[in-house]
C-alpha cells in the first residue's frame, strides 16, 4: 500500500506492544506464585493506544512506528484497520519482534503496574520519520510519547514545528530529555510523576503541581497539561493555571487513562477547538476509559464522549483556580 498523503489530521508516532494484563490483589514477591483474578491480551503500547484512541474519538488518525514480522504485528495492523488509524508508514522489521508488555492491575483499586518490552519499535529511528515527513506536514497535530527512542521524538517535533503543525509531548516514560526539546512543545502532556521526575518539584498537591508546570513552561513549553488522577487536570501557560477536575466514574482499570486524555486532546486540538474545550473534551475521554478495562479497548467512541458531554451539568465544566 502507498501512504495517503494529505488524508489525515493527526499523526501520531510511537510504540505498538501486545498487552498481556493479569489482575490481582497485589504484586507477587520475588519467589512467590500468586493466583490471578482475571487474564487479558489485546492491543497496547503508548502510540498505538493514542492512535486508536483519537481515531475513534473522531480523528483522521495514521500511525508512525515499527512492529515485527510475527503475530503480535499482525494483531497490531488488525487492531489499527478495526478503528480506522492509516498504517500504510509502519515498517515491517523482519530482525526484531513486536514489542510485548506486562500489566498487573489491582483487583482491589483498579491500579496498574507496567513493564514494556518495545521490540522493533525500539529500533525507530530519525529516518523513520523523516520518510514521512510529507504525511506530518499535512496534518494538523502531531504526537509522540518516549517508549521509543528519543532520536524519534526530537525528529518528529521538528518536522512538525517546521510545518506549523501543533505539537504534543507525552513524557512518558519519563527521562532526561535535552534542554531543547521543550521549545518544540506546543502541548507537553506529563502526569504527576513524570512532572516531578522533568523538574524536581513535588506534585502531591496543587500548590506543588502548579509550580512543577510552571517550570516546565520555564524550560520552553507553550502549554502544559498535567494529568493528576482524581484530582483532574492541570492547565498551565502564559494566561495562567487552572486545575478542571476529573469526571466522576467507577473505576475499573486506569491502564489506558493517559493514552485516552492525549487522544481526546489531539483530536479537540484538530478540530480547533479551544484549550480549554480541549481539556474538558479529553478528560471526558478519558473518565470514560477508565471505567472499562483494558487499554485500547477501553478507548470510547465519538458517540459516547459527545453523550458524556451533554449529559453533564454546564457547573461541572467550571474550572477552579489555582
Amino acid at each position: 500500500m502507498t501512504t495517503r498523503i494529505g488524508t489525515t489530521d493527526i499523526i501520531v508516532a510511537g510504540v505498538f506492544a501486545a498487552d498481556l494484563a493479569f489482575r490481582a490483589d497485589r504484586l507477587p514477591m520475588i519467589g512467590e506464585t500468586l493466583a490471578g483474578k482475571g487474564f487479558g491480551i489485546g492491543p497496547g503500547g503508548k502510540g498505538s493506544n493514542q492512535a486508536i484512541g483519537a481515531a475513534r474519538a473522531g480523528g483522521r488518525v495514521a500511525m508512525l512506528s515499527r512492529i515485527g514480522s510475527d503475530t503480535f504485528g499482525d494483531m497490531a495492523r488488525a487492531a489499527w484497520s478495526e478503528a480506522g488509524v492509516i498504517h500504510d508508514a509502519v515498517v515491517t522489521d523482519k530482525d526484531h519482534p513486536t514489542g510485548a508488555a506486562f500489566i498487573f492491575v489491582s483487583a482491589l483499586t483498579g491500579d496498574n503496574a507496567i513493564i514494556i518490552e518495545s521490540g522493533a519499535a525500539a529500533h525507530m529511528s530519525g529516518k523513520d520519520v523523516r520518510d514521512a515527513e510529507s504525511l506530518i506536514a499535512g496534518s494538523r497535530v502531531f504526537a509522540v510519547q518516549l517508549e521509543q527512542p528519543l532520536e524519534v521524538a526530537l525528529e518528529g517535533l521538528k518536522l512538525a514545528r517546521r510545518h506549523n503543525v501543533i505539537t504534543i509531548l507525552n513524557p512518558a516514560p519519563a527521562t532526561e530529555l535535552p534542554a531543547d526539546i521543550y521549545g518544540l512543545c506546543d502541548f507537553i502532556t506529563p502526569n504527576e510523576t513524570e512532572a516531578e521526575i522533568l523538574t524536581g518539584i513535588k506534585t502531591d498537591d496543587d500548590d506543588g503541581a502548579v509550580e512543577a508546570a510552571q517550570r516546565l513552561l520555564q524550560m520552553g513549553a507553550r502549554n502544559v497539561v498535567m494529568t493528576l488522577g482524581k484530582r483532574g487536570a492541570l492547565l498551565c501557560n502564559k494566561d495562567g493555571a487552572r486545575i478542571f477536575p476529573a469526571i466522576a466514574t467507577d473505576v475499573v482499570d486506569t491502564t489506558g487513562a493517559g493514552d485516552a486524555f492525549n487522544a481526546g486532546l489531539a483530536v479537540a486540538l484538530a478540530e480547533g477547538k479551544s484549550v480549554e474545550e480541549c481539556i474538558g473534551f479529553a478528560a471526558v475521554t478519558a473518565g470514560i476509559s477508565v471505567s472499562r478495562p483494558g487499554t485500547a479497548s477501553s478507548m470510547p467512541t465519538r458517540a459516547e464522549i459527545d453523550d458524556r458531554i451533554r449529559a453533564l451539568d454546564p457547573a461541572r465544566a467550571a474550572n477552579r483556580r489555582s
